[in-house]
């Protein structure tokens, strides 16, 4: 079972439909009981960074987040889900994230055109189960404004050019992410969302 969490800013249902076509149950829910017993999180987003974290915190979702990460849950951080993982970004901020992965969100640079909407090709800089089937160079699709940037680049498992050369997807420990939309990524995203299911 893959229990997707409900905090009020995220593309809850695309994301359950992409599972769900693979034949994998899912279950969307802000309940803490439920979270509290789930195998596997996914914690998807759309929209600003404040904003998200003040609905986890509303939603008394901050510290239980922590102790499922601490306890080996894994967890799959989707677009501004990835960004939520790291210590602080900078959209109207500083604002602080949730530290799984430590590091900073910044925004794009001004030679390029923000948000980065649309395909572009993944760079893979080593191998994990969630690439698993992901050839160099697949295209995947994007909507963002702003890139997250590890302390430890041993963190990132690919990469992304525009304009700069960006992480795309990380790693640290049991906690996942990617900065693009896997749900919207045609059969490379659903290779990937099948891989975190079977892990």
């Amino acid at each position: 079972m893959i229990t997707i969490i409900d905090y009020a800013i995220n593309n809850l249902h695309s994301v359950a439909n992409a599972f769900r076509s693979l034949r994998i149950p899912t279950e969307i829910t802000q309940d803490a009981r439920r979270i509290q017993g789930a195998q596997k999180l996914v914690l998807p987003g759309v929209g600003a960074f404040g904003d998200a974290m003040n609905n986890l915190r509303t939603k008394n979702l901050l510290e239980l987040l922590q102790e499922k990460v601490e306890s080996g849950t894994p967890l799959l951080g989707l677009c501004l889900g990835l960004q939520l993982l790291f210590t602080e970004s900078e959209e109207f901020g500083p604002v602080s994230g949730l530290d799984f992965i430590q590091g900073r969100v910044k925004k794009l640079p001004v030679n390029v055109q923000v948000p980065h909407i649309g395909w572009n090709q993944l760079r893979l800089l080593k191998s994990d189960p969630l690439l698993e089937g992901v050839a160099e160079g697949s295209f995947v699709y994007f909507v963002h404004s702003f890139y997250a940037t590890p302390v430890n680049f041993g963190h990132v498992l690919a990469t992304t050019d525009y304009g700069i050369e960006f992480t795309a997807m990380t790693r640290k420990g049991n906690v996942w992410a990617t900065q693009f939309h896997p749900e919207k990524s045609q059969d490379v995203g659903l290779n990937i969302l099948r891989n975190f299911a079977s892990l």
